[in-house]
C-alpha cells in the first residue's frame, strides 16, 4: 500500500497491509499536524505533490528499504490538500522479522521521504503563510 491521497489515512489499514507470517515487529510512524512550528502558532497546513512522481519515489524508497534492511511489507501513505490541526499527514509502516530493523528502516523511510519525494508543505499562520524546506 503506497499511495497519495485527499481523503483521511486510515491507520489500521496501513498496519493491515504490513503483517506478514515472518514478521514479528511492525513499526509505525504517525505524522500528524501540529500547532506550532518554531515560534510560530500554525493555523493548518497544505500539502501539495505531483502525484504519479510522488508515488513513483515512494515506491522507489520502499525497494530501497528492503535491499537496506529484510523488511517484508511497507505501507506508505501522504495526505494532500488542506489539513487541519491533528489530522494526519504520513503513515509509514514497515514489517521486519526483528523489531530494530523495523525501527531503522521506518525511521529512514519518514526521513527520505521527506528530502526526495516531490510533496511541498505550507504552514498556514494567524499572520502569514510560508513553504517549508524539506528536513528530516
Amino acid at each position: 500500500m503506497i499511495a497519495v491521497t485527499d481523503q483521511p489515512i486510515d491507520i489500521a489499514a496501513c498496519i493491515d497491509a504490513v503483517q506478514a507470517e515472518r514478521a514479528g515487529a511492525v513499526d509505525v510512524f504517525i505524522g500528524t499536524v501540529r500547532n506550532h512550528n518554531q515560534s510560530k502558532d500554525v493555523v493548518r497546513l497544505e500539502f501539495e505533490t505531483f502525484d504519479s512522481m510522488a508515488v513513483k519515489k515512494m515506491k522507489e524508497l520502499a525497494e530501497e528499504a528492503s535491499r537496506r534492511w529484510p523488511v517484508e511489507k511497507v505501507a506508505m501513505v501522504h495526505r494532500k490538500g488542506v489539513l487541519s490541526i491533528g489530522d494526519v499527514a504520513v503513515v509509514i509502516a514497515v514489517s521486519t522479522p526483528h523489531r530494530n530493523d523495523a525501527f531503522e528502516a521506518c525511521r529512514w523511510l519518514i526521513d527520505t521521504l521527506k528530502q526526495v519525494v516531490p510533496i511541498w508543505k505550507k504552514e498556514i499562520y494567524e499572520n502569514g503563510e510560508e513553504w517549508l524546506e524539506a528536513h528530516p
